[in-house]
């Protein structure tokens, strides 16, 4: 559980310093220079992404249930992650109307992801994981909120054709993650 817990820390303490310390990243970055920055913030949360998903299966091996789920909540996760998933659609693709409304879909996709999978995963590496990733994500969406609030920042108003594309590419990537991916990278099928 410890490498989980350092992976975790390492991967998410620098998606973090625009919640809580945005002045001093902004300050550090005019200091040392963007590409610096960028390459440093690269460096370490590759690491810590690398051990999150080594621990994550070093964890796996010695599990530790803390609830057993409902199993009819394996049907919210499903419509859970299919949201999540074009909402992360949605912070790629240029003037759509979940991005002009949420103005951070990824962030709030990430929530919505972990919330979705602590729906069905009772174990305590579940619930570090899936719990640290799904706090993370709401905080920095409230934060980015919170910013574009005091900065009176505007987005591209949406399109029909961006809302589109958001859901199909959303749908076409669930079903692939659903019926393919998931059981191949995870070992665990949705639908199996």
């Amino acid at each position: 559980m410890g490498v989980l817990i350092l992976g975790l820390i390492l991967f998410i303490g620098p998606h973090c310093l625009r919640i809580v310390a945005d002045g001093w990243r902004t300050r550090t970055i005019a200091r040392v220079g963007i590409k610096r920055w960028k390459a440093v913030y690269s460096i370490v949360s590759i690491i810590g992404f690398v051990l999150l998903v080594y621990g994550f299966g070093l964890a796996r091996q010695t599990p530790q249930l803390l609830y057993v789920p409902a199993p009819a909540m394996r049907h919210a996760n499903e419509t859970l992650v299919l949201v999540a998933l074009i909402l992360f659609v949605a912070a790629r693709v240029p003037r759509n109307h979940f991005k002009a409304t949420l103005h951070h879909p990824q962030s709030l996709s990430v929530f919505v992801w972990a919330a979705g999978h602590l729906l069905v995963n009772g174990m305590l590496h579940d619930v570090v994981l899936f719990g640290a990733l799904g706090l993370w994500g709401l905080a920095a969406f409230l934060a980015g909120r919170a910013r574009d609030r005091a900065t009176r920042a505007a987005y591209p108003a949406g399109t029909l054709l961006g809302d589109v594309l958001c859901v199909a590419v959303g749908v076409v990537l669930w079903a692939l993650f659903a019926f393919w991916l998931h059981g191949w990278l995870f070992g665990v099928k949705p639908f199996g």
